[in-house]
């Protein structure tokens, strides 16, 4: 049968025993089995300050990964816009266009991606950078971006780069109505950010976003990608215990017990007290942790309930040779070209 494309989120996760520099050349490899195996994006987050999760600066991971790939659209999920002033944001992902062209994805996001104490060490005090004024900045980012509906007059005399020939793919993303509600006024793709949790939320957005979706130049019709975290394994006994990992890292950012992430054996002998155990049973840990077979049929009925035309895979796991492994039967499995 025919799917929708398949694409790869990824945190440049931390474990324990191992540092940023395993992390950063963990998530290159994975970057790499995703280009040959036929997924359309990879994607890396913006976090701060979490000992579990190296990517804090996706403009110069993007560069790297770029780099290291040959096919793959590479982008961010996302750039947090308050943490940033939008000029820098747009001179940044020009500058990665120039070097990439047609391969660069801006995904944009409204939340911090970090705590108030971090976000405030982020923006320096600053009164530009408010949450309040994320609508103002995005415009200005779009602006600058070769988005021709915004008045010569916004930016002035301002140029992201000097002799821009290609432009890179913005996107809204978020995990409420609100952003499904700015993708759709500005006529833009929309990712949600479902693995997030399993939230009814999903179908809200999906609808609010296609009733409302304005037609703009570069897209004329609404595209919507749903994120999901997922695990495939050999057996569903095997992913289930690969996804132990990631339900320890969920919990430890509910509780505000942070730390790098624990190995699947260390998961299974966690112990644990009965609130963490009442708060495992709310959290989402790996949505589709299965078999390749039981996987593709849980994202088969997301596309089926959302209308998704795209699929984007999070998943976060011990070891990289597991995610690569991962997304290797789920490409089998899902179809895709390579």
């Amino acid at each position: 049968m025919s799917r929708v494309p398949l694409s790869v989120l990824d945190l440049a996760t931390v474990r324990e025993g191992h540092d940023s520099t395993d992390a950063l050349r963990g998530t290159t490899e994975i970057a790499q089995a995703a280009d040959d195996l036929g997924y359309s994006r990879f994607w890396v987050a913006e976090h701060h300050n979490m000992p579990a999760v190296a990517s804090t600066s996706p403009p110069v991971l993007i560069a790297h990964l770029a780099a290291n790939t040959r096919r793959i659209r590479v982008g961010s999920g996302g750039v947090m816009l308050p943490n940033h002033m939008p000029f820098v944001v747009a001179e940044q992902f020009a500058l990665l266009e120039a070097l990439h062209p047609n391969r660069i994805d801006l995904g944009i996001g409204r939340a911090p991606g970090t705590d108030q104490a971090t976000a405030a060490a982020l923006r320096g005090g600053s009164p530009h950078l408010t949450v309040e004024q994320f609508p103002d900045h995005l415009g200005m980012v779009l602006a600058l971006l070769g988005d021709g509906r915004v008045a010569p007059e916004r930016i002035d005399r301002l140029r992201a780069t000097p002799a821009p020939q290609t432009y890179p793919e913005v996107w809204m993303l978020g995990s409420s109505t609100y952003g499904a509600q700015v993708a759709a006024a500005l006529g833009l793709p929309f990712c949600y950010a479902y693995h997030f949790a399993m939230s009814s939320d999903v179908d809200t957005a999906a609808r609010l976003y296609r009733d409302g979706f304005q037609p703009s130049p570069r897209f004329p019709e609404p595209h919507l990608m749903v994120s999901a975290s997922v695990i495939a394994a050999e057996t569903s006994e095997e992913a289930q215990f690969l996804a132990g990992p990631s339900r320890i890292m969920a919990l430890s950012l509910r509780t505000g017990r942070l730390g790098p992430m624990v190995s699947p054996e260390q998961a299974a002998t966690r112990e644990l007290s009965d609130l963490d155990r009442s708060l495992l049973d709310q959290l989402p840990g790996t949505q589709y942790a299965g078999t390749a077979e039981q996987v593709v049929a849980g994202l088969d009925e997301l596309v089926e309930r959302t209308g998704a035309g795209e699929l984007i895979l999070a998943g976060a796991v011990y070891d990289p040779a597991t995610r690569r492994d991962s997304l290797a039967r789920v490409a089998k499995a899902w179809g895709l070209p390579n």
